[in-house]
């Protein structure tokens, strides 16, 4: 029997982190707040140790990345970190700079090290030569193809192996973007990418003797030239599951709540299911949860080697979903549940809740726009400021109220 893998779920925020375990994720990874790819992520200290008590407390592990690329003036402030990992007592960290590893196994020797990403790890070779620094997890970059994984996971079968099934692609290898530091000053290794692949650029023609600049015509194919699609390996996970890692990384230290608690709800239910009945597993009705979620379009990217045709969008980098967030349940009682809004509600609106551990749905239609605060009707209602609306009871079957429970998500129509 197949022993399926660890779950693996970002917590960009507290709430994400929560939201995270409810839906089922196994584990967490989180940055060491201004120590990481993603310094700007908006959790502090307080709110990490928040998050890793909750999770210990549902028997769930915690990473954490301290995976920067470390300069001599970064190790002036190493007391510091060694002081906050000390208050954490996280799981495990996650490093990609060789002088960070060497400082950890000298101040902080009892905590696990996972290799990030950033390492660019593609061989087996790379594997063995982290696994002999002290390494115990590689997080394998995501140009490994499934079939160049199946060999890695051959010859190193006693180390843990982690990939990344979900997310956003990268235009740099694995993450390392220059470009953004270069044209902007924002270094993306430091967490503050400015996305320079998302944007749209107009070519120039130069004429080499004159020097004379003279765009080229386009249409509106080709404008957005760096945009991939998102990473997402639902419809492969059976050939996933069946070569053995270790971990399932899904991509979204920035994200919302709502889009961490979606993606794991389809990831759990649809690895719950192949454990269930592996010979016949389907991914159709979990793919068709993560359709539901705003993305750019979906990739398998570099699954089966080379990338195929469409794993670029060249002509926008909207949303190719007809649904958005609607809100998050904050409070339930007897008589109403409190939905705390992530976007506009009008009058008449069909909102539906995902619930957790289960392919269950409910949808319910809003007559009346009750304001949690003071229980007046409106019309319509907007997001932002804490503003909630009530949803009576009543209109949940009673037979899946027990599964209405703060952090439940819901979505709506745009």
């Amino acid at each position: 029997m197949i022993k399926l893998p660890e779950l693996l779920a970002p917590g960009g925020t507290l709430d994400a982190f929560k939201t995270a375990i409810l839906y089922g994720a196994d584990a967490i990874y989180a940055g060491l707040p201004g120590f990481s790819m993603r310094a700007r992520a908006k959790i502090s200290v307080d709110e990490v140790k928040q998050g890793i008590d909750f999770a210990h407390e549902h028997g769930k592990k915690v990473y954490l990345a301290f995976n920067l690329f470390a300069h001599d003036r970064d190790y002036d402030n190493m007391g510091r970190v060694s002081e906050v990992i000390n208050y954490l007592r996280p799981d495990a960290l996650i490093v990609s700079d060789a002088g960070v590893i060497m400082w950890l196994k000298e101040n902080h020797p009892d905590i696990p090290i996972h290799i990030s990403t950033q390492a660019n790890i593609c061989s087996a070779a790379s594997v063995k030569f982290w696994q002999n620094v002290g390494a115990v997890q590689c997080v394998l970059a995501r140009e490994v193809s499934h079939k160049e994984f199946e060999s890695i996971r051959e010859q190193c079968p006693d180390i843990g192996l982690e990939i990344f099934i979900h997310g956003a692609m990268c235009m740099s290898y694995s993450g390392r973007c220059l470009l953004s530091n270069f044209i902007t000053g924002r270094p993306s290794n430091r967490g503050a990418c400015a996305q320079l692949c998302r944007w749209k650029y107009d070519v120039i023609l130069r004429e080499k003797e004159s020097g004379i600049e003279m765009p080229l015509e386009e249409d509106e194919r080709g404008a957005y030239i760096m945009n991939s699609k998102d990473l997402c390996l639902m419809p492969r996970l059976k050939e996933v599951i069946e070569s053995r890692p270790d971990s399932l990384k899904i991509e979204g230290r920035n994200r919302s709540e709502y889009y961490v608690g979606s993606v794991v709800r389809a990831y759990r239910n649809a690895l719950d299911a192949y454990a269930k009945d592996p010979e016949h597993f389907d991914p159709t009705p979990f793919m068709n949860d993560l359709n539901v979620l705003e993305s750019r379009g979906y990739t398998t990217a570099f699954f089966d080697g080379p990338l195929p045709p469409d794993a670029h969008d060249y002509e926008s980098t909207h949303s190719t979903s007809d649904f958005q967030a609607a809100g998050v349940i904050t409070e339930v009682n007897d008589t109403n549940i409190t939905l705390e809004l992530r976007n506009e509600i009008k009058q008449g609106d069909e909102i539906t809740f995902i619930l957790p551990r289960t392919q269950n749905k409910v949808s319910v239609v809003l007559d009346k726009i009750i304001n949690a605060k003071n229980g007046e009707e409106l019309p319509k209602m907007s997001a932002g400021q804490k503003n909630s609306l009530l949803v009576p009871i009543e209109k949940i079957p009673e037979q899946e109220r027990e599964k209405f429970v703060p952090l439940v998500l819901a979505y709506k129509h745009k």
